[in-house]
């Protein structure tokens, strides 16, 4: 994936840079904003960047392209699906945390309907 498809991708979701830390941004959406169609976007990322999906009890680990994770993640929590407590993105892997951990099934099926288009 280029820096293009990347910088076309964090404007399409609407992502702005928030302070993560000391001399540490992230990209998240806007206070209050919610995206138009985060399924759909969720999709399109994913099949653009998602290159391996593995669990362990209730955590699923999302492995993508460089820099791609946090418009990944950030699309996924905005599905405010009920499984998953949260997501914790790096540069090219996102962390799932899902509860309760029968659930972790169910998210993995939709994380492959997600990569099937």
């Amino acid at each position: 994936m280029t820096q293009a498809t990347v910088s076309r991708d964090i404007k399409e979701l609407g992502l702005i840079k928030v302070p993560a830390g000391e001399n540490l941004y992230r990209y998240a959406a806007p206070p209050g904003q919610r995206l138009i169609n985060p399924y759909g976007r969720l999709q399109r990322l994913f099949a653009d960047s998602v290159t391996k999906i593995d669990d362990s009890e209730n955590l699923i680990l999302i492995r993508t392209l460089p820099g791609t994770a946090h418009a990944v993640a950030s699309c996924l929590d905005s599905l405010d699906w009920p499984e998953v407590i949260g997501t914790v993105a790096g540069d090219d892997t996102i962390l799932v945390i899902v509860k309760p951990k029968e659930a972790v099934a169910t998210v993995l099926q939709r994380f492959r309907e997600l990569g099937e288009g």
